[in-house]
């Protein structure tokens, strides 16, 4: 059942903007050091169910957290990577999320704290991600019982590590959930001046800007950087939303297409009115909850039984 925080007003599609706004007004002109710790106070401003279990692991050196909901299966896991342009964000900023995807699922997640930009540029946030893909391979789990997913950056990340694990010759996930993903740095598709009036987060500028401290002069066409640009064949089935409102609504198209040019499974699902990764707010916007439970059962569905 949908219920509001505490913290937090309830929302429509109509007020999500606005709000946004507000938000995005009230950490203006804040370092990247405050504005990492505002971003993590997410985790108060949605808290998580106390029934679910939470705890810090080492995962082939990452820093990850074990979220474990009440009746998960022991034996499925979700792999989690958090969005934030790859310059913040972490476990603790996408608990909320995570866990109630991993709620809704029925299963573990492994949410993973990956480093930041500018401190740690490219490739490191892909090298970590497969890090931890090892180890949960190494743990015993089998692929075909792991699922990735992300959202914006973390999205792109996740597609990043499909593409590193072929590469390295390992098992490929199972399914893989895609929230708003950000899959090319050249952030120069048509959507972004299309939807640049209507999208109440990103910017062009301000995306450009994330871009960069994550590149840090490397080639913003790698595949494992932009994947929109990387042969996307022998993936795992895969479903992608994206809002109508959001400058990013190419990057998720675009990636869509490559994909099934190739003949990867890729659903595509564009929810109108829908702004940046909205489902973040799904304890305060019904149509958050719905994502959050429609991918759920996405991947349910592509589990291995």
């Amino acid at each position: 059942m949908l219920t509001q925080s505490a913290s937090a007003p309830a929302l429509t599609a109509a007020t999500l903007p606005d709000y946004l706004q507000e938000r995005a007004s009230s950490r203006m002109g804040l370092s990247l050091a405050d504005r990492r710790i505002a971003v993590d106070e997410n985790a108060i401003t949605f808290p998580t169910d106390p029934d679910i279990q939470i705890g810090a692991v080492e995962a082939g050196g990452v820093p990850c957290e074990w979220q474990v909901p009440p009746g998960a299966e022991a034996g499925k896991c979700l792999l989690y990577f958090h969005g934030g342009g790859y310059v913040f964000g972490s476990a603790t900023s996408h608990r909320h999320l995570t866990s109630k995807l991993a709620q809704l699922a029925g299963m573990r997640c492994l949410s993973v704290s990956y480093r930041l930009a500018p401190e740690n540029p490219y490739p490191a946030a892909v090298e970590d991600a497969l890090a931890a893909y090892r180890w949960l391979l190494d743990e015993g789990i089998s692929a075909q019982d792991i699922a990735v997913a992300g959202d914006s950056a973390g999205g792109g990340l996740a597609v990043a590590l499909m593409l590193k694990a072929r590469e390295e010759g390992l098992p490929l996930p199972a399914a893989a959930l895609l929230f708003c993903p950000w899959t090319d740095m050249a952030c120069n598709r048509p959507s972004y001046k299309s939807r640049a009036t209507i999208d109440p987060s990103i910017t062009q500028q301000g995306i450009l800007e994330s871009a960069s401290a994550y590149m840090n002069g490397a080639d913003i066409t790698s595949p494992l950087a932009s994947p929109v640009y990387a042969d996307l064949s022998g993936l795992p089935p895969c479903l992608v939303q994206v809002g109508e409102r959001e400058v990013l609504v190419d990057d998720a198209r675009d990636l869509v297409a490559g994909m099934r040019r190739v003949g990867t499974t890729a659903e595509l699902e564009v929810w109108d009115g829908m702004v940046h990764v909205w489902h973040a707010f799904h304890p305060i916007l019904k149509e958050g909850l719905q994502a959050v439970q429609r991918g759920a059962d996405f991947l349910s569905t592509h589990m291995k039984p």
